[in-house]
């Protein structure tokens, strides 16, 4: 299920989906930290119901993508769990978006229209090019290294950016593999994560 740019899902909707899933059990991504107590509510219902259930603590769609690559269906349920919380908690995450109001951030300054790069939800980054900021962004998460860059393009980024980043960030960082996913959300021209 998705949550949307306002309207995170409710207990009973994260329920719904979970039953609507009708497997015995079931590992919940909920991509963002204001969602997890939500899905740890609807696991904890979806117990007493008999259903076999565990909350990957995901904070970004990226981390959600690194436990999927990693879900085994053939393993035990538990090692499954810990190998996709592993993957999470190995991949840093960020993004970019763009200022709605002026304020005072931990960047700095920023204006009505300004673009702002996050890393692990503080502003880090101000500036005017999404490409630019986002490419600032990722040397930040691959300070400490990585082999792989997910960029996940939003509803409003132009579709060239993705490329463009991807060029730019192979010319830095030779050995990291890029992946982009057109993600489709709203507010976020590129969600990033390195693993």
């Amino acid at each position: 299920m998705r949550a949307t740019a306002k309207i995170a899902p409710s207990t009973a909707e994260i329920l719904e989906a979970i039953h609507r899933a009708g497997r015995p059990e079931i590992v919940v991504l909920p991509s963002d930290s204001d969602i997890r107590p939500v899905a740890e509510a609807a696991a904890e219902k979806a117990r007493a119901d008999g259903i076999r259930i565990s909350v990957v603590p995901t904070r970004s769609i990226v981390q959600s993508l690194a436990a999927m690559a990693v879900h085994d269906a053939t393993a035990r349920f538990d090692d499954d769990v810990v190998a996709m919380t592993r993957a999470a908690g190995a991949t840093h995450y960020g993004g970019v978006s763009i200022a709605s109001r002026e304020a005072m951030t931990t960047a700095g300054a920023c204006q009505v229209g300004d673009v702002l790069g996050i890393v692990a939800g503080d502003i880090v980054e101000i500036g005017e090019s999404v490409e630019e900021v986002a490419v600032r962004v990722l040397g930040r998460l691959l300070s400490s290294g990585g082999e792989l860059v997910t960029l996940v393009r939003g509803a409003d980024a132009d579709v060239a950016v993705g490329s463009t980043i991807a060029r730019r960030v192979r010319r830095a960082h030779p050995g990291v593999e890029i992946v982009v996913h057109d993600g489709g959300q709203p507010l976020w021209p590129l969600i990033l994560g390195v693993e």
